[in-house]
């Protein structure tokens, strides 16, 4: 190392092989300003991680506002971004969805009441087109996070897993995924699971718990290399101690307890929300006061140890009487009501209600123009399969703003799109785009869950061949110090006040997504197993209640989707069906009434809402490929006259020359004599000249039946 750069950085690091390649994790050369900033680099994929945090919270503050932001450069593959401005736009649905797996470990991890602001950024620098970077820059996260000196109790691991022959494999790499039955990401501290991602192939809950735990077990020599450069560079710790708030906790409780216990005991959701609405208005009276005559407590404190009570009550009231806020088991499912084709005029749909959670989803059939392009760092791709989740207002009964999609949304959208296309048919046997869109017009919890269920019916009502119905369903747990209580199909209110989400979705035969975030500072393998196993109860009870709608796809396909057929064209024709600036093409389409697509590989798509349209494209199309065959007879029209003979178009586009020799056995001193432009003749093909130009004949050929005629009626063929 030069002199100069020792003055310039004082760099630290620290590297460990890890599931065969090199993580390298260093700070002190880039992003000094940074609270925390480390670069992380694994094989040849590097991501910049950097934090910061404020150093007090802004006034009024009560909600714990941490942002995380991911990017990927489309530098870091050598590439630059389409579209009219050449650089990076608005966040793509991958940097979204990596953005919110970062956020889910790392939030719970920060110390209660700690409210000052705080951005982790990840940015995607060198992508080697092996080593996905959301891992990696998660790992970076959680360094730059303990660096920095923010009060967060990390650091934590996080690791992928892949699944092939029986065996787990850690960190596989794009290739090696493509052939795994599962992919799942992971993240925990060193004791115990924070955050799971995942989409499988159908499998058990013991292989799923198996890679959680594989997954957990790589993840220590990550956290001991992060604790290893913490002791080298971390930053002194930020001064901070939480508010308590026992003793308004304990003046709330005595005012409001058997309020807050009586509201918390009403099963229908709105008006459980105004009996708690009164107990928090009834205390709020008493304790905060007014300006003329301010009360023993702020109105922040009073918000933060209000929410305290509410938690106290509804977690203490499950664990001690084993009944829930809606008076279900901790095992009971809400009911549940499925309805297919519920829509008349969409290709599928269903209107699928959980309790006081209902989704409307609808399938739609497209062709290959339907195909999604999805641009990334590995270049531009194509999607045959959407599923566009919306959450409306109105759905919990609020005013608020629409526009755009939301995090949240495209969160829940892509949860659902990975329970559901382990099922989905190969492309080959089923060659529609297929695009699911759930609106939820209803929700108290689990609407994503609501969504895998209403969009597995839609496809089924739709036609399309799944191998199975999917469900899914929503755990919740509640972890005291005096007990533990995992809950199944939780509601809204569980969800906000419990421990933890975990989502489960799969078939009969085995699981398709697993996810999981919890908000305590992680869970054990035996919750895990409890979780998993009490969902699979749950999972079979929804599928049973959704078979009573549709328990299979229908045998066709809806009158209202267009109907396809494939066929394959040698490539060397490809530009024959096109034309010259798509002439032949557009003219199918115009005779026809068919859409028409063809790929670079030859493959052509016909689609249509009838079958006679496709039925004509077809014919059409093959005719124009389709290689004219020596010694068959073709009836032709007359394109062109010479001295020496006529052009018969005769198969599709092709010409051929009838030479006036062969016109008739007899001596035909000019072609017009016989024939004129525009008349239909028969004739046989006879071959190739040298040139390669096509010879035909009609006097080998009976003008009036096209039938061929004897030797010695058309005389010696030439």
């Amino acid at each position: 190392m030069k002199k100069k750069d020792i003055l310039m950085f004082d760099k630290k690091s620290v590297s460990l092989e890890w599931a065969g390649r090199t993580l390298t994790i260093e700070t002190g050369q880039v992003a000094r300003q940074a609270d925390g900033a480390v670069m992380v680099t694994y094989g040849d994929t590097k991501v910049l991680a950097t934090a910061c945090f404020a150093k007090s919270a802004k006034p009024g503050q009560d909600f714990f506002p941490l942002t995380v932001n991911y990017m990927e450069k489309y530098y870091a593959s050598g590439r630059i971004p389409g579209g009219f401005f050449k650089r990076e736009g608005r966040p793509t649905e991958k940097e979204t969805l990596t953005s919110r797996l970062i956020d889910r470990p790392i939030r719970p991890l920060f110390v209660k009441g700690f409210k000052n602001e705080v951005q982790v950024v990840l940015t995607a620098m060198s992508y080697d087109l092996e080593n996905d970077p959301d891992v990696i820059g998660m790992i970076g996260a959680s360094a730059a996070l303990v660096l920095s000196g923010a009060p967060f109790m990390g650091p934590i691991g996080a690791a992928r897993v892949g699944y092939k022959d029986g065996e787990y494999i850690i960190n596989p790499t794009i290739e090696e995924l493509e052939e795994s039955e599962l992919d799942l990401v992971m993240a925990g501290t060193a004791d115990a699971v924070m955050m799971v991602e995942s989409e499988a192939y159908e499998l058990s809950e013991e292989v799923m718990l198996g890679a959680v735990m594989a997954g957990h077990e790589s993840i220590q020599p990550v956290i001991d290399a992060i604790i290893d450069l913490a002791e080298q560079a971390a930053k002194e710790p930020f001064d901070f101690e939480a508010e308590d708030h026992s003793a308004e906790l304990e003046k709330i409780q005595k005012l409001v307890g058997a309020d807050l216990s009586a509201a918390y005991s009403m099963t229908e959701k709105l008006e459980r929300q105004a009996a708690v609405g009164e107990a928090r208005e009834k205390a709020k009276a008493a304790l905060v006061g007014t300006e003329e005559e301010p009360g023993e407590m702020s109105g922040e404190t009073f918000k933060s140890a209000f929410k305290e009570a509410e938690a106290s009550v509804v977690r203490g009231d499950i664990l001690k009487t084993g009944k829930r806020i809606d008076g279900r088991s901790l095992d009971q499912v809400r009911p549940i009501e499925a309805i297919a084709s519920f829509l008349p005029r969409t290709h599928g749909s269903s209107l699928f209600t959980r309790g006081e959670t209902q989704a409307i989803c609808v399938a739609t059939l497209g062709t290959s123009d339907d195909e999604q392009f999805i641009d990334g760092l590995d270049g531009t791709s194509k999607s045959k399969f959407m599923l566009h989740y919306n959450f409306p207002p109105y759905s919990v009964g609020e005013t608020g703003r629409m526009g755009g999609t939301n995090r949240r949304e495209t969160g829940h959208g892509k949860l659902a799109w990975r329970a559901l296309q382990a099922v989905l048919p190969k492309h080959e046997e089923f060659p529609y785009t297929i695009r699911l869109v759930s609106e939820i017009t209803e929700s108290n919890g689990s609407s994503s869950m609501a969504t895998v269920c209403g969009c597995s019916l839609a496809m089924m009502d739709a036609g399309v061949p799944v191998t199975r119905p999917v469900s899914g369903i929503a755990m919740g747990l509640i972890k005291e110090a005096d007990g533990v209580a995992v809950l199944s199909d939780i509601l809204g209110d569980e969800d906000h006040l419990g421990d933890m989400d975990f989502k489960v979705a799969g078939t009969e035969k085995g699981l398709t997504s697993l996810q999981m975030d919890i908000k305590i500072a992680g869970i054990t393998k035996e919750i895990m197993h409890t979780a998993l196993e009490q969902a699979k109860g749950g999972r079979m009870h929804i599928l049973g209640e959704m078979g009573k709608a549709l328990d299979t796809s229908r045998d066709s396909l809806s009158e209202n989707a267009p109907q396809m057929e494939i066929v394959k064209v040698p490539t060397d024709k490809i530009r024959d069906v096109i034309g010259s600036g798509g002439k032949v093409i557009r003219g199918i389409v115009e005779e026809s009434g068919a859409k028409v697509n063809i790929d670079d590989d030859g493959t052509v798509q016909v689609s249509a809402l009838d079958k006679e349209s496709i039925n004509k494209a077809l014919k059409m199309i093959k005719e124009i490929v389709a290689e004219p065959e020596i010694g068959e007879i073709y009836e032709g029209k007359v394109v062109g006259l010479k001295d020496f003979g006529i052009f018969v178009n005769f198969f599709g586009p092709k010409d051929g020359l009838v030479h006036v020799s062969q016109m008739a056995n007899e001596r035909v001193n000019h072609p017009k004599d016989l024939v004129k432009e525009g008349d239909t003749v028969w004739v046989k093909l006879m071959g190739f000249d040298d040139r390669g130009k096509v010879r035909l004949s009609m006097k080998v050929v009976d003008q009036t039946t096209g039938k061929e005629l004897a030797k010695d009626e058309g005389g010696e063929e030439e």
